[in-house]
């Protein structure tokens, strides 16, 4: 029976002396094939050499199964290579040899065993193994067992081949770590430019968040903004009103006089950069909105003709932009919320309130109730009271140190102003804001307390009623000024009024409204003119001859002698009364 493959085997080495010829200088020694073959006579020391310097593991295996006959009566069945898949077979030299069964050396188990092929007493499967585990198989057969020398033979076959192949793996892995080294340091090298990079970026960041923080700090305003803007960038800086209206300016060469565009050039750009995420250039210039919630608050902008903004500079104007939007929404919202508390201060003062409170009041939103007042009363008829229409009442009532308070009562605004308007001023300037003189003003007497603010508002409300019911309509009106109509108004007893009226206009007031008359209208125009026939027929759009028929019929149906200078007086207080208090009411 033959033995056992697997066990290990002597090495045999010979008793005869290896003779060495010593290599010559030039390194061009020539080995003697005789003495080569003598001391190799089985060609493995050949074959180690070329085992060891194939690249290709399925080669190596077929040079083993080659080489497999040279060492005896052998034969080599099949070679095997550990794949991903199993075992994989590799092709031999010899194609007429009878095939193995795969499946039976799958269930070797990665063991070396005896293997039963036909015709064959023995053959046996030789693991080719590293460290790491099996390689694969070496399948010899032979028509009897190895003996020593054989065994002998063979096991070095398979060292020697599991050598080889042990080596290509490790070339291949030290190829593969090579190449997985290098692409790592190339990943490394990226990553530190990267991270240089993004180092870099920071510190630019940190430079700009640090110094718009710095702005704020210092109190911030639009003034800060475009001086840190300046510092960051090195170009001149500056905001602009939505409307064009420089409001800050930063850096040198800043135009005087400042440039005026055209609105529709202005609405056009706004549009043209609005359209965008982020800055824009126009023309020479890198142009940002700042728009919080949509509504354009302000035009942040740097000059740039020689376009040498990177992407640095872009970073810096996008967040001044941020900073300017925080900065106007905030300057909005403070300016929204003191006037709302300015308007409830003047509405609950023309009611009347507690003057503890409303000095209290006053004081927390910069107007010192203290000094003297004057209750002023626009009305423009053919404006409506809208925020134009009150722009342009504060733009013209804006001369004082302290700006007014102000409210706004159906069509009319009501202001409470420490500056008494001189004359017709501020009549001019609204006549010359809105584009029409058709307005008039009632202004009031002085007011020393909070208490005192309603009396002068009925007498504000007194002077331009008055005013829009004389002959010149437009124009301002002081309650002052206004002699005995200053007890034709509120305040009186209204019956007393009606009755006085009665007395005096009755008849005349029923004859027109049973006839479709109007000769109260007539008499108090008559009045209204002192009496002139001319200026009167002028006023009420008639002929002289019909004015007198008109007076005429007044003293008939009333019974009253236009003469007497008492009864004169009587009548016209009366058609002032009729007119101004009840309002021409028959």
């Amino acid at each position: 029976m033959a033995s056992h493959p697997s066990r290990r085997l002597s090495a045999h080495v010979s008793d005869q002396e290896v003779t060495r010829h010593p290599s010559n200088t030039a390194g061009t020694e020539r080995h003697d094939p005789r003495a080569l073959a003598a001391l190799d006579p089985h060609g493995l020391l050949v074959l180690s050499h070329t085992l060891f310097t194939c690249a290709e593991q399925s080669e190596i295996v077929r040079l083993a199964m080659g080489h497999v006959s040279a060492l005896g009566p052998y034969h080599a069945e099949a070679g095997y290579l550990v794949t991903g898949d199993g075992l994989s077979r590799v092709p031999g030299h010899d194609a007429g040899a009878p095939k193995a069964d795969d499946a039976r050396m799958k269930e070797l188990g990665e063991a070396d065993g005896s293997v039963c092929l036909p015709e064959r007493s023995w053959t046996w499967a030789f693991g080719l193994r590293e460290a790491g585990g099996l390689l694969g198989y070496l399948l010899v057969s032979s028509h009897s067992g190895p003996d020593e020398q054989g065994h002998f033979l063979l096991s070095t076959l398979v060292g020697l081949t599991s050598t080889a192949l042990s080596l290509t793996v490790t070339r291949a892995a030290q190829h593969d770590n090579a190449g997985e080294l290098s692409r790592l340091r190339t990943e490394r090298d990226t990553a530190l430019r990267q991270l240089d990079t993004m180092r870099s970026e920071l510190h630019l960041q940190k430079t700009v968040h640090e110094t718009l923080a710095r702005a704020a700090a210092r109190g911030g305003g639009e003034d800060a903004i475009t001086q840190a803007l300046y510092e960051l960038t090195g170009l001149s800086a500056l905001i602009e009103d939505r409307f064009g209206n420089l409001r800050s300016w930063a850096g040198p060469d800043r135009p005087d006089p400042y440039p005026v565009r055209s609105s529709t050039f202005q609405e056009e750009m706004l549009r043209q950069v609005a359209r965008e995420a982020g800055p824009v250039r126009v023309k020479d210039r890198l142009i940002a909105l700042a728009r919080p919630r949509g509504d354009v608050l302000g035009v942040l902008a740097i000059e740039d003709p020689e376009a040498t903004a990177d992407e640095h500079t872009m970073f810096a104007l996008d967040h001044a932009q941020r900073s300017l939007a925080q900065e106007l929404m905030h300057i909005r919202e403070l300016t929204e919320v003191e006037l709302r508390l300015r308007r409830q201060l003047i509405d609950d003062l023309l009611e009347g309130t507690d003057e503890t409170s409303a000095y209290a009041r006053a004081e927390a939103i910069g107007h010192d109730l203290q000094r003297t007042h004057y209750v002023v009363v626009v009305h423009w008829p053919s404006n409506p009271a809208n925020s134009s229409f009150i722009r342009a009442v504060e733009q013209a009532t804006a001369t004082s140190a302290t700006r007014p308070l102000i409210t706004r009562r159906g069509d009319r605004m009501v202001l409470l102003t420490e500056a008494r308007p001189d004359d017709d001023a501020v009549y001019a300037v609204l006549a010359h804001e809105l584009g029409t003189p058709d307005g008039a003003i009632g202004v009031s007497t002085r007011c020393d307390s909070p208490d005192g603010v309603p009396r002068c508002y009925q007498e504000a409300l007194r002077a331009l009623e008055v005013r829009q019911n004389s002959r010149q309509r437009s124009g301002t009106t002081f309650f002052d000024d206004l002699g005995l109509y200053r007890i034709l108004g509120p305040g009186n007893d209204l019956r007393e009024l009606e009755d006085f009226v009665r007395e005096w206009l009755g008849q005349l007031i029923d004859y027109d409204a049973g006839h479709d008359t109007e000769l109260v209208e007539t008499l108090s125009r008559y009045f209204d003119c002192g009496g002139n026939y001319d200026d009167a027929a002028a006023a009420l759009t008639v002929h002289r001859s019909t004015l007198r028929y008109r007076l005429q019929r007044i003293r008939e149906i009333s019974d009253r002698d236009l003469a007497d200078v008492d009864t004169r007086l009587n009548l016209q207080v009366a058609t002032r009364v009729w007119k101004i208090v009840l309002g021409g009411r028959r």
